[in-house]
């Protein structure tokens, strides 16, 4: 072998090592966003895992075709895709109960918004996140994603629109329908009706 083609096979080491960390400082602070949508959109901690790592390889794969800007609505959509494409046909997208959300309480958190310290207050909160986690898990998909990659991803319109391939319209409509259908479902929890 020639010494161009050891030059050139240390070239390609270099690109493929400056990739990866080029990869991991952009993508890698978002996991636990990815982890959090898989979470909801399968209703499964483990196949909501897989989906992670898939969504992770998938955007490795396919890094050298980002064109910049905000990654993470980026690997929202290729999350929703994993979940979507590789889930579907495993039935895994189907009703499954949503135990043990660790991101409930989050999100009840910046729906209320509810301070304080007391034990009290700390019991409120944990059974309101509960209650939460419950009301999101019982939305129709579309209900659900709007709201978790807003409220719980903190993505802005324009961003769940690319990640859902909607228009804004239609983005905002469905926020304004999801936020309706849990206020309404809230209300009845307190008062003791079933939803």
């Amino acid at each position: 072998m020639t010494a161009q083609h050891w030059a050139n096979r240390a070239m390609a080491a270099d690109d493929g090592r400056d990739k990866t960390q080029r990869f991991r400082a952009a993508a890698l602070p978002y996991l636990d966003d990815v982890y959090t949508l898989a979470r909801y959109l399968l209703r499964n901690a483990t196949d909501a895992e897989d989906a992670a790592q898939e969504c992770y390889l998938r955007a490795f794969r396919h890094f050298d075709t980002f064109r910049g800007g905000p990654i993470k609505p980026w690997l929202l959509a290729i999350l929703r895709n994993v979940c979507r494409a590789e889930y579907a046909r495993r039935g895994t997208l189907a009703a499954q109960t949503a135990e043990g959300l660790d991101a409930a309480e989050d999100c009840a958190e910046g729906l209320w918004n509810e301070g304080g310290a007391s034990p009290e207050t700390s019991a409120l909160k944990r059974l309101d996140g509960e209650t939460v986690q419950r009301l999101i898990a019982q939305l129709s998909d579309q209900f659900r994603e709007a709201l978790v990659l807003r409220e719980i991803n903190g993505l802005s319109y324009r961003e769940i629109a690319e990640v859902i391939g909607a228009p804004v319209g239609t983005v905002m409509s469905r926020l304004a329908r999801a936020r309706a259908l849990l206020r309404e479902a809230w209300t009845a929890e307190e008062k003791g009706e079933a939803p």
